[in-house]
């Protein structure tokens, strides 16, 4: 008779790290997806994005290409914008909450978007 479930995991656990990695890559890869899409379905040319963000074409070109996590909050704030969009962050403190103001997302010009995205 085969080997059942509980069988195999019990002979080849789930490494829960590396699931995760591949999940927030994963998680990561639908959001810039996203963003391209939108940017594209407002017929908004990658130029005319960085022109409007004050950021170089590059800069777009990276952010589309999955280097949000790379990104100031800012500079993603002010993108999603950009295509009629809103941006919610959202901080994790030793099991508390914390939804910053728009002000302080905008003050936040050196913090960069956590992992959990």
């Amino acid at each position: 008779m085969g080997m059942s479930l509980r069988d195999m995991l019990n002979e080849r656990p789930v490494d829960r790290e590396a699931v995760n990695e591949h999940k927030h890559r994963m998680l990561e890869g639908v959001l810039v997806h996203r963003l391209r899409e939108l940017r594209e379905e407002a017929a908004l040319p990658q130029v005319d994005l960085a022109e409007r963000l004050d950021i170089s074409l590059d800069r777009v070109s990276r952010i589309e290409r999955g280097g949000v996590e790379r990104t100031q909050i800012d500079t993603l704030l002010r993108y999603i914008e950009a295509l009629g969009g809103s941006l919610h962050v959202e901080d994790e403190l030793e099991n508390q909450r914390y939804r910053p103001t728009r002000s302080r997302i905008r003050f936040c010009r050196r913090c960069s978007l956590s992992s959990s995205v």
